[in-house]
């Protein structure tokens, strides 16, 4: 078996005799090429998006199942799809081996459990109408690839996001999103490089759908929860913006009153 891109040694060595200088900008460098690798792999990342839209238009849910640094940026991603789009909990869901103490803490060989990942599912009554993103920088983790493989078997769509050509996990994927960005800086280390090419792509995919669920009008987050002072600016100035109304006051009450810029201006335009 040829030896995994992403296991494959750093370009650079002797990093322990860099300056500070040399290690930043040696980082910085190699970070640069991960956006080229993600544009590479975009139309594959369309067929997973068209794939999610369409079952989310119709009820469906997306769920993201990974391990470790992957497992987290997924269930990161999920976290904030509420706050930023006011969909519901429970949508967007994100998994991870070894359960939510895996989020800040390595749980031993939980990534090794091919059954488990799919018991995962179980509990969130996975069905035919959701989607299953796998995430693995490797594409080979057993939690995720296990996973994968039940929910082929039960007519559930998968996609997967992984940093190896051929991978595994690409053969359980019914759209697989492979994006090659390469050895890492530290070798091995997949929290950099595949990590930012795995934030980005779910960053696209998230945003994408939710634009296509009607959760973004304009370029602005309509939907988005009013959880602080800060987005409750935002979110008036967005109303002051879109109505006319010139009375900060004003455009703040109605917002508190509506409880989204989405329903504020909605009842603004009914009048």
């Amino acid at each position: 078996m040829n030896q995994k891109v992403t296991e494959q040694p750093s370009r650079y060595n002797d990093l322990e005799k860099m300056s500070i200088k040399e290690l930043l900008g040696s980082i910085n460098k190699e970070d640069q090429t991960v956006p080229v690798a993600v544009e590479a792999a975009l139309s594959q990342i369309e067929g997973l998006v068209d794939a999610i839209v369409d079952r989310m238009l119709s009820g469906g849910r997306l769920f993201y199942i990974g391990a470790g640094t992957s497992g987290r940026l997924g269930i990161l991603d999920a976290s904030e799809i509420p706050p930023t789009y006011g969909m519901p909990p429970g949508v967007v869901i994100g998994v991870i081996a070894g359960g939510n103490k895996a989020i800040t803490t390595p749980v031993e060989n939980a990534e090794d459990d091919e059954e488990q990942g799919w018991n995962d599912l179980k509990e969130h009554s996975v069905s035919e109408k959701d989607v299953v993103v796998g995430v693995a920088a490797s594409g080979t983790t057993p939690y995720v690839i296990g996973a994968l493989k039940h929910c082929q078997a039960n007519n559930i769509v998968t996609g997967s996001i992984s940093c190896n050509p051929d991978a595994d996990i690409s053969k359980v994927a019914d759209h697989p999103v492979e994006v090659i960005v390469g050895p890492e800086f530290v070798t091995g280390s997949t929290r950099m490089k595949s990590g930012t090419a795995q934030k980005l792509v779910l960053n696209m995919i998230s945003t994408t759908v939710m634009i296509q669920m009607g959760r973004v009008e304009g370029n602005r987050m309509v939907n988005m929860q009013l959880t602080n002072d800060k987005l409750i600016d935002r979110g008036t100035r967005m109303i002051m913006d879109r109505t006319g109304i010139t009375d900060y006051e004003k455009a703040k009450q109605l917002l508190l009153e509506k409880g989204s810029v989405k329903l504020a201006i909605d009842a603004i335009s009914a009048l």
